[in-house]
């Protein structure tokens, strides 16, 4: 059973991921959100719900506490947020981090160029990549609402393939990464669905 702490959890992607660790995994889930109350309520005793901002030290370590993945899904304070998670994740000792980024912070989309509006998510990807972590870095594309797990992933390097991908197969994926010993691990990768 692995336990895993989702950082911003109010998010539509860690609300899709969540269905699917209830659903697929064993997992004891520490959801971990500003506030609460937007978040649906959960009939099930694998689910702890912890309200807290990831800019407060003190709590994210007290959350961290007994975890073995943090998957962090987060706007705002992205650089200091990443900052935080990092330093917390040193001093607990929980070594695995799922980082939820952008397409394009590596000028890596053709036909796009990089635009500063991504500053925040390549600097938090670079404190992240500059830590001893065990993490993979997601850069996903924009998200759609369809029903499918259908997508393609390319390496920090390569050109980024399609333009969307689906919150189920984000979520799909995110699972997989959580409950995978090893999988992807010091990776930043783009994720899309080549075929839209």
């Amino acid at each position: 059973m692995t336990n895993i702490l989702i950082l911003g959890a109010n998010g539509s992607i860690a609300r899709a991921a969540i269905d699917l660790f209830l659903k697929e995994t064993d997992a004891q889930l520490t959801l971990y959100l500003r506030n609460p109350s937007k978040l649906q309520n959960f009939s099930s005793d694998r689910v702890r719900i912890i309200k807290g901002d990831v800019l407060d030290s003190e709590k994210l370590k007290e959350a961290m506490s007994g975890q073995d993945v943090v998957y962090a899904n987060l706007a705002g304070s992205l650089e200091q947020m990443a900052r935080n998670i990092v330093d917390a994740m040193n001093i607990i000792g929980v070594k695995r981090l799922i980082w939820i980024s952008s397409m394009g912070i590596y000028d890596e989309v053709p036909g796009q160029r990089y635009h500063t509006m991504l500053d925040p998510y390549r600097n938090s990807a670079e404190i992240i990549e500059a830590s001893d972590l065990n993490y993979t870095i997601l850069r996903p594309g924009w998200f759609t609402n369809k029903d499918e797990i259908d997508y393609e992933i390319t390496q920090k390097g390569e050109p980024f393939k399609g333009h969307d991908i689906s919150r189920k197969s984000l979520a799909h994926l995110i699972v997989k990464l959580a409950v995978t010993d090893g999988l992807e691990v010091r990776h930043s990768i783009g994720v899309s669905n080549p075929n839209i």
